[in-house]
């Protein structure tokens, strides 16, 4: 990955954090591909860009899936990324996410369902309250194309592709999404679902920080 590159998608920076625009074919955490990860790219460039001679730190704070665009957030700093842990494990982070689902969505309203992972298929299912985890969410359509809605999502929760499954499981598959029943796949292996805004108070200062990631391309939209 080229450095400049990378620093063109860079959304916030400071000596703690830092926040970048993912790319689809981005990965968050190490898989089975044994490609090369984002935080991995990320390390590569601070310690060139900062003349680092040790290792740089860079730590996952939480994760996107890999067809997924947009915003993810990463540590500098041991310090930081346990505070950070913290305000995710109790809910103090605000995140949206812009989805173009397939067919005619109207209005808002909240999503409950309770999800389980199947760890060999990788991929989540809506089941009964006694067998699963609460998912919740709440959506709002934005706009109406011909075969597509786009929808604007507030997450109250953070289970296992929670967001393809329960509109999967309503009848709007998220567009390219194959796993969850989407019609057919996109060209570049993206599915329509980009991490749009994040909010969280900053680690040291406190102070309420917003960040907004514009997605990269709008092929999704189309």
């Amino acid at each position: 990955m080229v450095g400049q590159e990378l620093y063109r998608r860079i959304l916030f920076e400071d000596n703690h954090l830092l926040a970048i625009n993912k790319l689809a074919s981005e990965i968050v955490q190490g898989d089975k591909t044994g490609d090369p990860t984002l935080p991995d790219a990320i390390k590569a460039y601070l310690k060139e860009r900062d003349h680092k001679p040790g290792n740089v730190f860079c730590g996952v704070i939480h994760r996107l899936d890999r067809p997924t665009s947009g915003l993810v957030l990463f540590a500098k700093t041991s310090k930081a990324l346990e505070r950070m842990n913290t305000q995710f494990r109790e809910k103090e982070i605000e995140k949206t996410y812009l989805a173009l689902v397939e067919g005619t969505l109207e209005g808002k309203g909240t999503l409950v369902n309770h999800l389980r992972k199947n760890e060999k298929q990788n991929k989540s299912y809506v089941v009964d309250q006694s067998m699963g985890k609460e998912a919740r969410l709440r959506y709002e359509v934005i706009q109406a194309f011909n075969h597509y809605s786009l929808v604007r999502i507030t997450l109250e929760t953070g289970r296992h592709h929670q967001i393809r499954c329960q509109f999967a499981h309503l009848g709007f598959p998220i567009k390219g999404d194959l796993k969850y029943g989407a019609k057919r796949s996109n060209k570049d292996g993206s599915i329509g679902l980009h991490a749009s805004t994040l909010s969280f108070n900053h680690p040291t200062t406190k102070e309420r920080i917003w960040i907004e990631a514009p997605p990269i391309s709008s092929d999704w939209i189309q």
